[in-house]
């Protein structure tokens, strides 16, 4: 039984304390359902960002919007909203921080006289096709920069409208400047409009990977995250349906719900599956040491006991099963010099 008095359209179910604000204010329940999306414009004095991780396998990261509004309740990002004074929860989807200057800060960034070209993740935060993309068109003139300098990106987001950019993608692909993840951690579509509440349907994605693939795009996906009792199920389909689509490669993570994510997920799972909501909470701490969260380095990752092990099983065969041939490419920093190529201004 599913509880239909959840706030349609939003993961979190109201906001939770900030860890680093002294005095607090939570809203009544019945504020949350008028909030407006607001967006506030802000000045960084960077954009690319060092990814010091271990276990993760890129160098460089940006991300033109902070916060975001698809509404994903398990987002690993809702954390980094509170050090702008905000809460994890309603304020994370909607109130969100533009960078209007990030093409400029990436120009300026790849004219650095010492600066060694590698892959940048665009982005590796927060979703650089979220809803505002529309208005703003922030993650375009990014691309733009990047095909002018010749600079390679790997692109990782959870909406179709990555399509609208096809006409910088191909020309990128050509000399082997870009790939596309597409998150897809569920292909059931009464589960995805409640996981993932304002990115695009399953069926979107799918034909996004396919005219992906048709114009020569790479596309990876993300089948994360993966959440035990919950959508834990699903991997070999998903697997089958991206592979016939046209995807090269995947990827998967298991769900773990560190600082203010935990009450957020915890809110949304008892309000979204109130008859299943302790199972899939006790599932998830079978896997993370009887904890919801996780931030041990390629533990985080992985996870343990016997229902991640099998979680990884299923991932292993379908991998043999749907991708056993096909190979995902490497992307070119040789046309990189740090100066524009002036035969590419197309686009302005």
């Amino acid at each position: 039984m599913q509880n239909e008095n959840i706030i349609k359209g939003q993961g979190a179910q109201r906001n939770v304390v900030n860890r680093f604000e002294k005095y607090t204010y939570e809203p009544e329940d019945e504020d949350v359902e008028t909030v407006k999306t607001s967006f506030t414009e802000v000045f960084p004095k960077t954009i690319v960002n060092q990814v010091k991780s271990k276990d993760l396998p890129m160098e460089y990261s940006m991300n033109p919007y902070q916060g975001c509004e698809h509404g994903c309740s398990y987002c690993f990002a809702r954390p980094t909203h509170e050090y702008w004074g905000y809460s994890a929860g309603v304020d994370f989807e909607r109130k969100i921080m533009v960078k209007k200057n990030a093409p400029e800060l990436l120009e300026k960034f790849f004219q650095k006289k010492r600066y060694q070209p590698a892959p940048i993740l665009l982005s590796g935060n927060t979703d650089c096709y979220q809803p505002a993309e529309r208005r703003f068109e922030i993650t375009r003139k990014l691309l733009k920069v990047c095909l002018d300098y010749r600079h390679p990106v790997h692109i990782l987001t959870k909406n179709a409208m990555v399509l609208r950019d096809i006409d910088l993608l191909q020309p990128m692909a050509e000399q082997n400047l870009v790939s596309v993840s597409l998150s897809i951690p569920t292909i059931n579509e009464e589960l995805r409009r409640k996981m993932e509440p304002r990115t695009s349907c399953a069926k979107n994605k799918l034909k996004a990977i396919e005219v992906l693939s048709e114009s020569k795009i790479p596309v990876n996906v993300m089948v994360a995250p993966i959440i035990p009792g919950l959508n834990s199920e699903e991997p070999l389909a998903i697997l089958k349906a991206i592979s016939d689509a046209g995807a090269k490669s995947f990827g998967y993570t298991l769900v773990r719900l560190n600082d203010a994510v935990e009450p957020v997920f915890v809110q949304w799972i008892e309000s979204a599956f109130p008859d299943r909501a302790q199972k899939v909470l006790n599932l998830i701490r079978s896997v993370r040491g009887g904890n919801l969260g996780e931030k041990r380095y390629f533990d985080r990752q992985r996870g343990e006991g016997n229902i991640a092990e099998m979680i990884h099983s299923t991932f292993k065969i379908g991998r043999k099963k749907f991708f056993d041939r096909k190979e995902f490419p490497k992307l070119s920093t040789a046309g990189f010099t740090g100066a524009k190529d002036q035969q590419l201004r197309l686009f302005d």
